[in-house]
């Protein structure tokens, strides 16, 4: 069943209970980077495996995300700062257990590349807290092909 969570600002990700930070040096330059996360929100079911649909809703102001799995989220963009943030959080989802949530993707310039940093931030009740912690290196994992999936779609001839 969906609900509704508390609405949080950006500033969540610096102090939320649950705080996963990843990141990879990429070869893409980080403009590119940046409209393939923000721009481009239908094609994220290209390289992020876990993302079966995905859309803008809202004439951009927001997303519609469905993961292989059944989890689904509405969310709002808390900032689309070309070409360093893109954040959004979760307005709401049927994830059980969580109370507040909000992904952030920072990107730096790294070489001729890009530095690109994913923070999952998030709250909820002590065992979606629990399973978050426990997940840190699958998602990693996830993190980690997506975005090197990601830069060959971006990279490729």
């Amino acid at each position: 069943m969906a609900r509704r969570l508390r609405p949080v600002g950006l500033g969540f990700v610096e102090t939320a209970p649950v705080r996963l930070v990843f990141a990879r040096e990429i070869s893409a330059a980080p403009d590119v980077v940046f409209r393939a996360l923000a721009e481009d929100v239908p094609g994220w079911t290209a390289w992020f495996s876990a993302v079966a649909f995905a859309r803008p809703i809202g004439g951009g102001a927001g997303r519609e995300i469905r993961l292989k799995g059944g989890t689904r989220f509405v969310e709002t963009v808390l900032a689309a700062e070309p070409p360093e943030v893109y954040a959004y959080r979760v307005d709401v989802t049927n994830a059980p257990g969580a109370r507040a949530m909000v992904e952030e993707w920072r990107l730096a310039p790294a070489g001729t590349g890009t530095r690109v940093q994913w923070t999952f931030a998030a709250d909820g009740t002590a065992p979606f807290r629990f399973v978050l912690n426990r997940a840190r290196p699958g998602l990693g994992r996830a993190f980690r092909d997506a975005v090197t999936s990601l830069d060959r779609r971006l990279t490729r001839p």
